[in-house]
């Protein structure tokens, strides 16, 4: 990390692995755009040889994103789903995973349609309940997949119970920390193994970038890990890997504004006489309130709210202005989306299936006025 480690949050996101090129005297991290480098001899390299392998824009990103989440190893990949893939590869046929029972659609998608055919064995359970939790444990679980906040139900899990209990079982536990990023939640420092990031979201932050990453301490499963980003080939180019690179230097300062804006239509939604329940982990009346409160340094930009029928859902989401109807979270810009029909498609008729009148809000950092009054008339 270059002696940054001792450094506050908001430093090392602007200087962990990217000190001035020392060719040039460049400030920020050059985008090498090449496929291949010069060798100085057979087989002799000045730590590059083909940008599958490795580029030094992306190596700058890895050892960043390690930096934030307290971790010694890190690969970027090209998608968060790509990194999940991974960690997944270095489990085999017959081995069980359990999982949230409300984790994000896509990652469903990937343990019931790409990894359960090949013979990955995995449950739902709802991670709130750790009797429950211990109930589901099989000789064969290998895996404690855990998200929290979940998306898009806002639920909150105790990281640190559930590693202890994955531990003494002998498995391994792994964190999604998209929504809460490692400057609200550090999941290593709770007990975790590893985290996962779609690095799409709050850390390249201008929705303009797709990308993913893992990260540890584990130096084992960082080699396992960093076995299957070159030889599956699933990694982010150099351009990618800037545009996160260049998030990350004001991570701090926006998930300051997040969660200003996120609390604000919070409180306004737990009043509305058109809402039926609010899901954010920042009002004290949340169930997940308490934990998120001890695990979490702020609740977040994310929320979901609920309107009592879906046609209601469905009209309130057209009538946004400020609020964008698009998929995805976390850029500056805020956005609105009905999660059943949009984002959690994958999951319908399965036991993740979401309420149908549930609407999910990515509070960006505009002017929080416009976000409430714009809240208001879409409500209306």
């Amino acid at each position: 990390m270059n002696g940054w480690e001792d450094a506050g949050f908001a430093t090392r996101a602007i200087h962990a692995g990217q000190d001035p090129d020392p060719s040039t005297g460049a400030v920020i991290v050059p985008i090498y755009q090449t496929s291949t480098f010069a060798q100085d001899e057979v087989g002799v390299h000045r730590g590059w040889d083909y940008a599958r392998s490795g580029n030094p824009t992306r190596d700058a990103l890895e050892a960043a994103l390690a930096s934030l989440e307290g971790a010694t190893h890190g690969s970027a990949f090209s998608s968060g789903l790509a990194a999940g893939d991974a960690l997944l590869r270095t489990l085999r046929p017959g081995d069980h995973v359990l999982l949230a029972d409300d984790v994000y659609g896509g990652t469903y998608r990937q343990f019931a349609r790409v990894h359960g055919p090949w013979g990955l064995a995995f449950d739902p359970v709802d991670l709130a309940d750790l009797d429950a939790v211990a109930a589901a444990w099989r000789p064969e679980t290998r895996l404690l997949w855990i998200e929290t906040p979940t998306n898009p139900l806002m639920r909150v899990f105790d990281i640190a119970a559930l590693a202890a209990l994955a531990h003494e079982r002998g498995a391994l536990v792994v964190v999604d920390n998209t929504f809460a990023t490692p400057y609200l939640q550090q999941p290593l420092a709770l007990g975790a193994d590893a985290v996962l990031h779609s690095t799409t979201k709050y850390l390249g932050g201008h929705s303009d970038v797709v990308g993913g990453a893992f990260l540890t301490r584990d130096a084992e499963l960082a080699e396992r890990v960093a076995f299957l980003q070159n030889a599956a080939g699933a990694v982010p180019g150099p351009w990618d890997a800037y545009l996160v690179l260049r998030g990350l230097k004001t991570l701090a300062a926006r998930m300051r504004v997040h969660c200003e804006n996120a609390r604000a239509v919070a409180g306004a939604l737990a009043v509305h006489p058109a809402v039926v329940e609010v899901r954010y982990p920042g009002l004290a009346t949340d169930p997940g309130h308490a934990i998120a409160a001890r695990q979490m340094r702020d609740f977040g930009g994310m929320l979901s709210f609920r309107l009592g029928d879906e046609g209601a859902a469905l009209k309130a989401c057209a009538r946004f202005r400020v609020f964008t109807l698009a998929e995805s979270l976390g850029g500056v810009e805020s956005l609105v989306e009905h999660p059943g029909r949009m984002t959690h498609q994958s999951v319908a008729g399965s036991p993740l299936e979401v309420p149908p009148d549930l609407v999910r809000l990515s509070v960006g950092i505009e002017d929080n006025a416009d976000l409430l009054a714009d809240l208001d008339q879409a409500l209306a």
